[in-house]
């Protein structure tokens, strides 16, 4: 254990870290580079406390660092979300260490969806009558020869492009914002799916499918993938407070909110990507095999992302949760 001497030492060894940050938190305005200094400092700052309360518990001392830290979380926490060192950081590790980290609930959400869809389509094929429930025979053939592909070219693209992301964006945080309450998420998805399963028995009946396909593969290849990855992290959230491991319910069920709090914001880029993809490659004049192309490609990217970048970060350490050092600061502060 440190002796009172050795605590001294230690104090006198870091005292101008501790200052030069407390001069920074009181800064009106930073630059760049005193930003990414103000971060820098902010994480070892917060080491050097978690040293302290751990061997040498000095009240006073302890006392004057969380006051430190409490003052820098907020401009550390603006800087990062400011900074383009910060935004390059949470595409390159925290969201994809976040996918990576919780792959099997997403991917197993996907391939169930994927299955039910299946099935349902098959079902509502081999059963007719359920069509005739549904849809007249004339609301049946406004949709197969004109509503269907009219949807993807009635409104202009940059306006449609922003009606897309913004329904789905909506769609994926409603997945994770039920997750706490499990059984919603699934009845979110099944909703989903079941009215693709159903305009897509229409138009395979009609002789449409190759049509229906053409235009649903280009954008909903990534647009599902992007909703069953919230299903998915809803999914796990709802399971953290129900097996909680190791972890007390309410360590695992903050941990788990937090990183699904970065799905969230990463799935916002990828949803905006597939509604760009809706909204100008969908509706275009290209042939069937480049628009579906242009799809395949799209959710190859997206996977390779995960399994590259995610991979990578989340062997060093990542996990889509926020920083160490500002979990310690909250946990110093509180006490």
């Amino acid at each position: 254990m440190v002796g009172r001497v050795d605590l001294d030492a230690y104090v006198q060894a870091h005292l101008h870290e501790w200052r030069r940050l407390e001069a920074l938190t009181k800064q009106r305005r930073l630059s760049g580079a005193e930003s990414d200094e103000l971060v820098d400092r902010y994480q070892q700052v917060a080491t050097h406390l978690s040293v302290v309360r751990t061997s040498a518990p000095d009240a006073s001392l302890v006392a004057y660092l969380s006051s430190i830290l409490a003052r820098a979380r907020m401009r550390a926490v603006g800087t990062r979300v400011a900074s383009w060192r910060g935004v390059l950081h949470f595409f390159t590790d925290r969201f994809p260490a976040a996918l990576y980290r919780l792959r099997w609930w997403w991917i197993g959400t996907l391939v169930a969806n994927v299955i039910v869809t299946a099935v349902l389509m098959w079902w509502l094929l081999e059963h007719p009558r359920v069509e005739q429930s549904l849809l007249s025979p004339e609301q049946v053939d406004q949709l197969v020869n004109e509503d269907f592909e009219n949807y993807y070219s009635e409104h202009a693209a940059t306006s449609f492009a922003t009606q897309v992301w913004v329904n789905n964006a909506w769609v994926a945080a409603l997945c994770i914002a039920l997750g706490v309450l499990g059984l919603p998420v699934i009845w979110l998805l099944f909703n989903n799916i079941a009215n693709l399963a159903i305009i897509g028995s229409i138009m395979h009946r009609h002789g449409h499918g190759e049509h229906f396909w053409g235009l649903i593969l280009p954008h909903g290849l990534l647009e599902l993938t992007a909703v069953f990855v919230a299903g998915g992290v809803g999914l796990r959230l709802f399971w953290s407070w129900i097996d909680p491991g190791s972890l007390t319910r309410s360590r695992s069920f903050a941990r788990e909110g937090r990183t699904a709090i970065t799905v969230a914001l990463g799935l916002v880029v990828v949803l905006f990507i597939s509604g760009v993809i809706e909204a100008f490659v969908t509706p275009s004049g290209l042939p069937t095999w480049a628009r579906v192309g242009i799809g395949i490609t799209a959710e190859l990217v997206f996977f390779a992302y995960v399994f590259t970048l995610g991979r990578a970060a989340y062997r060093r350490g990542e996990t889509g949760d926020i920083a160490e050092a500002l979990l310690e600061d909250k946990v110093a502060t509180a006490e």
